[in-house]
């Protein structure tokens, strides 16, 4: 018999910087040189003192089943650690341990996002937001974010798009893939626009230790949203713990307990020795030093790598505030975006992604992950410069 998929999975898209990492590899095993700046993964080494964590952890016995969501001890570590950086009460109960961060996003569209409800995400923005919105025959209603306001909404474009079939609102600052930032002023707009028309707001803050300069506002911190928003946040960025797959959640308890119920029925839980090295990451001053230092690597990569992209011809870029982004603007190179893309790996040996792959407002953009060293930056900018000048000559 033909194998036969669901018609739902024709509403499932992927993530392009996958698919780009797919060919670059099979480019290097073919004997090619790629300079990766496809996928946002620190380059870092998890630190050493999380490392021992979980093995200590493994030794004691932290091999075995957790509840659903979450080992009591490790719940009120992240309940503690959310509360000293946002300011708020948070409790155990609400907060919920995930294997990976995107869970909280697909828990909480499951549990609380109705087949023709509309939710509103950030356009262009990361990938999955609009897939599971999709996926589940929810309304994918996109805000722009344009460059001449560095990458932030336009908040009386926002309003404008709230109707009585919105439910969901999704935020992500530090932004992927624009390094833009919201304001204070953005984050409080939303807040009265959420409790005027009642909705619920998702915080995708998995950058926000990673920004360099200004302040990280949470709409978790906002009068009237603490029943209303759900933080999504995880240990992946800062502490280069991509692998570990340990994300949270912080939600109102009822929402929490759903998220729960649809642990049990998927994941069962996330990795017990994984949440033991959770606190030891949260609360250890050894594991702030390492994510500092790397933060100021990142900023210097950052400046080298902004300033490169800006002499080439056709390229602009502005810089950005948070993340390990760049998005540089290469409309005056007159070549559309997913074709550059495509030609500068297989013609120059350079991997990065179209600004297409987080939707339609990234359409004239590239989007450049600075998670290698300075050395294979200024190589990636060599390859890009120089294929640039003679792309643009012919």
């Amino acid at each position: 018999m033909a194998t036969r998929l669901a018609r739902r999975m024709d509403r499932l898209g992927t993530e392009g910087a996958f698919e780009v990492l797919a060919r670059a590899r099979q480019l290097e095993a073919e004997g090619r040189h790629v300079v990766h700046m496809e996928i946002g993964e620190p380059d870092f080494a998890t630190p050493d003192n999380i490392v021992e964590a979980a093995v200590g952890a493994m030794r004691a016995g932290y091999t075995h089943y957790t509840p659903a969501g979450g080992i009591a001890q490790v719940r009120e570590a992240v309940a503690a650690f959310v509360a000293r950086r946002l300011g708020i009460e948070v409790g155990p109960a609400e907060v919920v341990l995930v294997p990976g961060s995107k869970n909280v996003l697909l828990f909480l569209l499951l549990a609380c996002v109705e087949p023709g409800d509309e939710v509103i995400y950030p356009d262009p923005g990361y990938p999955v937001y609009a897939s599971l919105v999709d996926f589940l025959h929810a309304v994918g209603v996109p805000i722009p974010l344009r460059e001449e306001r560095d990458f932030r909404m336009d908040l009386e474009e926002l309003a404008a798009l709230v109707t009585p079939r919105t439910r969901l609102l999704i935020l992500n600052s530090p932004q992927n893939p624009t390094g833009g930032v919201l304001t204070r002023e953005d984050v409080e707009f939303v807040a009265r626009l959420a409790v005027e028309h009642d909705l619920l707001v998702l915080s995708d803050e998995i950058y926000s230790r990673i920004l360099y300069g200004g302040e990280h506002v949470s709409v978790l911190s906002q009068p009237g949203m603490r029943e209303r928003a759900i933080l999504l946040d995880g240990l992946s960025k800062a502490y280069a713990m991509c692998g570990w797959r340990l994300g949270y959640g912080v939600a109102p308890p009822e929402i929490a307990a759903a998220m729960e119920k649809l642990m049990i029925n998927s994941s069962s839980c996330a990795a017990a020795f994984t949440q033991m090295a959770a606190i030891e990451a949260l609360e250890s001053p050894e594991s702030e030093a390492a994510l500092q230092r790397m933060v100021a690597r990142f900023r210097s990569r950052r400046d080298l790598l902004v300033e490169g992209l800006n002499r080439m011809p056709g390229v602009r870029c502005r810089v950005p505030q948070g993340a390990f982004y760049a998005f540089p603007n290469v409309e005056a190179t007159g070549i559309e975006e997913r074709r550059l893309a495509e030609e500068l790996l297989e013609r120059a040996g350079v991997a990065v992604l179209a600004g297409t792959a987080f939707g339609p407002g990234g359409a004239g953009f590239l989007r450049l992950a600075y998670t290698q060293a300075e050395e294979d930056l200024r190589l990636g900018l060599e390859r890009m410069g120089n294929y640039l000048v003679d792309r643009v000559r012919a």
